[in-house]
């Protein structure tokens, strides 16, 4: 009987230990500078990027997460980080010109793709696909980072971005890639096949015939059109002009970031405190939920066994006990729930900060946001008429 009631009081012990454990994340502190190429590459050696504005990964969001994102800001944050990682591409050197791309409509020599598949201002993870213009894939891989609260120190924060290493990683990732495994005769064809192909658009019947395509799909050179080619000087200059638009896409994404780069980031602090809370109550509710059913399931055995009051006394105390911890748990619960709403205000707060931008070309005035990809697409018709005016004065 003494045995019974001491094994009740135990499991409420025990229950109370498992509730006061703890876990902890360990995060490094370790920075990644970018890797500068220690060969002088010539700049006809130097290939293009083009990177796509990010995949928001809405549909990829862990069931877990499912509460704490705000769509509109992952969209938001799908702008952001491409320009963030064209930026620290363009300042390794190692690179041709690097674009933010609306979409994937003009070739470029190596293409960038990205989700973002976490974001909660304490982690970030992302996905990121390269692949150059013959259509052969370099890699694809994923990048984490788990910050500190060091990392929005404001001084800390004016050097770099909290994230900074994520897009560090992926540059010196890229470098190492073209070191290992593009010969310099092979960067040189990867230059001429995003021309041919860019020329397909306009004019597949001529310029079709210069590519192939072998069994994996990838394209390669059958033969080159002369250098002297009128029609390829006609696309060449249309190809410059859409350069120039793309261009000013370039200077809609900077704008765009720098009035996102104040709210964004005292939302990702903010979040950061959100996020570090939210996991403290969940695991503070779990254990509570799994210490409380310990209590009352090894109370109810001690109270139903028979025996003296004691015994009876015992199982009580611990099906009160598991009762309480029950409870609290979903206070934890509750409380949760009011730091996701909090999350959600500040989502909205972000949103409401960032303004789509207006630009004045020289014909018209364009808006630039969700609908860049549209304007791209009524970009690309122009284009198609003046190459079309073009080829009727030869």
């Amino acid at each position: 009987m003494i045995l019974q009631f001491k094994h009740a009081v135990g499991v409420v012990c025990l229950a109370i230990f498992v509730n006061t454990c703890a876990t902890h994340t360990v995060k490094s502190t370790t920075y990644t500078p970018v890797v500068q190429d220690s060969q002088n590459v010539p700049e006809d050696f130097l290939l293009d990027v083009g990177i796509t504005v990010f995949d928001p990964g809405i549909d990829e969001i862990d069931k877990d997460e499912k509460d704490t994102v705000n769509g509109e800001i992952r969209v938001a944050e799908s702008r952001y980080a491409p320009y963030l990682l064209a930026e620290t591409l363009q300042r390794s050197a190692n690179w041709g010109i690097v674009r933010v791309m609306p979409n994937g409509e003009s070739p470029m020599d190596v293409q960038v793709n990205g989700t973002i598949l976490r974001s909660n201002g304490e982690s970030m993870a992302v996905r990121v696909k390269v692949s150059d213009s013959r259509g052969r894939e370099w890699y694809t891989k994923e990048y984490e980072e788990i910050i500190s609260q060091f990392s929005y120190d404001p001084q800390q924060r004016q050097k770099n971005d909290p994230f900074q290493v994520i897009y560090n990683k992926i540059a010196n990732d890229l470098l190492v890639y073209r070191q290992s495994n593009i010969e310099d005769n092979e960067i040189q064809e990867i230059r001429t096949i995003s021309e041919i192909l860019f020329a397909q658009k306009f004019q597949d019947e001529v310029f079709g015939a210069y590519l192939g395509q072998n069994r994996r799909g990838e394209y390669q050179l059958i033969s080159l059109p002369a250098e002297n080619d009128p029609i390829l000087g006609r696309i060449r200059n249309i190809r410059e002009r859409d350069f120039m638009f793309i261009d000013t896409v370039q200077d809609y994404y900077a704008t765009y970031v720098r009035q996102m780069r104040l709210p964004y980031d005292s939302w990702r602090e903010q979040s950061y405190q959100e996020t570090i809370t939210l996991k403290e109550l969940r695991d503070s509710a779990r254990r509570r939920f799994i210490a409380g059913a310990a209590a009352v399931v090894g109370g109810l055995a001690a109270a139903s066994s028979g025996g003296n009051y004691a015994t009876q006394a015992g199982g009580a105390v611990g099906v009160g006990a598991g009762a309480f911890l029950i409870k609290s748990g979903f206070d934890k619960q509750a409380e949760a729930r009011i730091h996701m709403q909090a999350l959600e205000e500040l989502g909205q707060s972000l949103e409401n900060e960032v303004l789509p931008q207006v630009l004045n070309l020289d014909d018209r005035t364009i808006t630039l946001s969700g609908s860049v990809d549209e304007q791209y697409g009524q970009w690309r018709e122009i284009l198609a008429e003046l190459y079309a005016a073009e080829m009727g004065e030869l």
